[in-house]
């Protein structure tokens, strides 16, 4: 749509950033402000207005919360609400929670009773972050986050489940109802379609419990059966009933992988190369078995070491890089590859933090 704003009204844009000390990300601030002004000039009713004013809002106050521990790895624990203390999956959680806290991760929940709770008093306060949903009939903050600044109150689950989703670098889900399985199945098409960078995802039950393997029939018999997903899917996530194996988990995951990031190729009319940051380069033989084991899953090229790009910021300096140009659709691949980029060497699960750039 052709934004409104003519001449004049830019210069009134750019006069109000510099009045009120806009100096960075000016470009993205004009977005925002040029968007408003499009909703005023569609015409948006008082609903579509109060929808986009509250999302706006509780999005920068998430922001606040989370940014001073931009540089802290994240996991976020879902569960249900309803999960009473002692049970075992109450137990399971604060134990994951506790265990990630001491190997200096955080913990971030959706603040409520049950596994929320759990979560956060396995972490610890200074921990745990909590992203909690105003409800009209049921679920409070939980007492331990509840008046603590390390917690943030929304209005909108689409809000809360962005917060609870953009930040964490690994995810740990235990049963729960409809709210629990929203939120898995979210991370799975998120992961199935490439909209998430790879993170680790893992379905923790109590020790013999069928929650986690009833869902797993599901997929497979209805979902692969019936030509929904693509068979093996799953198996990007691993179910287990031991909170152990859920931190082993995530820690394997990134022992040795660390980011990723897209650059242009300089070929005409070739896709953009993903560079794979790891803490350890593989040797020459190892490339040559990456190449053997995976070049099935590349659009052109090898898998090669790459130099630095003039666009890294210093965070990489350490970091050796993994170059491929993937073809389409080679997500279940590029799990594959990195998990075997993490077997490569043994390396310290502790290490610099990055993102997609």
């Amino acid at each position: 749509m052709t934004a409104p704003v003519n001449d004049q009204t830019a210069e009134a844009i750019d006069s109000l950033l510099r009045d009120a000390g806009v100096t960075q990300q000016r470009g993205l601030i004009r977005r925002i402000m040029v968007a408003a002004l499009g909703l005023g000039a569609d015409g948006a009713s008082r609903l579509d207005l109060k929808i986009s004013a509250s999302a706006l809002e509780e999005m920068r106050q998430a922001f606040a919360l989370f940014a001073p521990y931009a540089g802290v790895r994240k996991a976020s624990i879902f569960g249900s609400a309803r999960t009473k203390p002692g049970d075992l999956l109450y137990t399971a959680a604060e134990e994951s929670a506790r265990a990630l806290a001491e190997d200096n991760w955080m913990v971030v929940t959706g603040a409520g009773p049950g596994i929320m709770e759990a979560a956060a008093v396995g972490a610890g306060v200074e921990r745990s972050l909590g992203v909690s949903i105003r409800l009209p009939f049921e679920e409070e903050p939980n007492a331990f986050v509840a008046h603590e600044a390390h917690h943030v109150a929304m209005k909108y689950f689409f809000t809360r489940k962005l917060m609870l989703v953009k930040e964490s670098s690994a995810f740990i889900c235990l049963p729960g109802g409809f709210g629990t399985m929203d939120e898995t199945f979210e991370l799975l098409t998120l992961q199935q379609t490439g909209k998430m960078v790879p993170v680790p995802i893992v379905l923790l039950d109590r020790p013999g419990g069928s929650y986690w393997a009833g869902f797993k029939d599901f997929v497979v018999n209805e979902l692969e059966g019936g030509g929904y997903v693509t068979a093996g899917d799953l198996d990007r996530v691993l179910i287990t009933d031991s909170a152990d194996a859920a931190v082993e988990h995530v820690h394997a995951f990134w022992s040795n992988y660390n980011d990723l990031r897209w650059f242009p190729t300089d070929v005409p009319g070739e896709r953009d190369a993903l560079l794979l940051y790891t803490r350890v380069a593989p040797t020459d033989a190892q490339l040559a078995d990456l190449n053997e084991r995976f070049g099935d899953m590349l659009d052109s090229g090898a898998i090669t070491l790459a130099d630095p790009y003039p666009e890294e910021g210093s965070e990489r300096a350490t970091l050796s890089r993994v170059r491929l140009v993937p073809r389409p659709h080679a997500i279940g691949e590029l799990y594959r590859l990195i998990w075997a980029l993490n077997e490569l060497p043994e390396t310290d699960p502790t290490g610099p933090v990055g993102g997609e750039g």
